[in-house]
């Protein structure tokens, strides 16, 4: 059994292997996959993330949702938190501390964790049980238990799969993993 480290290795180099060009086409079949899921449907406000690097893109279900009643946050990390933000223009974006395009609070409305229907996360790594790996620092992890109403889905492409993700105490199991060839619902 590999520890989390280095499924989170294994799922980030695995990822890079991928051309453009694949990332694209599987991160459109991903979206797909999540706009027709009744989880997505029945979700109004739903928080979403801005693509880094050769993560899962999910910019186009912004295109796909236009004449739907949803209002799409996104994380901005402050401090040791995060909070769920959602844009009122173009300008309103600006580059986090990690170098990840995020929403600037002065230029952005903010939701309470408890009002969110539906989190849409990133991951490095997942396996079958739906454990899921980030990047290592945890915001997400203290989020979720403030999301108290929403569902849980993970992203991912399915090369990202890994045997077994160690999971600790404080980690969160998503209700499902969506990849370009799958929907792994979480086991009962």
């Amino acid at each position: 059994m590999i520890s989390k480290v280095e499924a989170r290795k294994a799922g980030i180099c695995a990822r890079r292997v991928l051309s453009p060009e694949s990332r694209k086409r599987y991160s459109e079949e991903i979206v797909r996959r999540i706009t027709e899921s009744p989880i997505f449907c029945g979700a109004k406000n739903i928080l979403i993330y801005a693509a880094r690097k050769e993560e899962v893109d999910l910019s186009s279900i912004l295109l796909l949702t236009e004449s739907r009643s949803k209002i799409f946050f996104y994380p901005r990390v402050d401090g040791n938190d995060m909070l769920a933000l959602a844009p009122d223009s173009p300008e309103a974006w600006s580059k986090g501390s990690f170098g990840i395009m995020e929403p600037d609070p002065s230029l952005s409305m903010q939701i309470a964790p408890e009002f969110l229907d539906l989190v849409i996360c990133p991951c490095t790594a997942f396996d079958e049980s739906c454990a899921r790996s980030g990047m290592g620092g945890g915001y997400y992890d203290r989020f979720l238990p403030r999301c108290t109403n929403a569902a849980f889905i993970a992203v991912a492409f399915d090369c990202q799969k890994a045997d077994h993700i160690i999971c600790e105490d404080t980690d969160i199991y998503m209700d499902a993993v969506y990849t370009e060839k799958a929907v792994y619902p979480a086991k009962q």
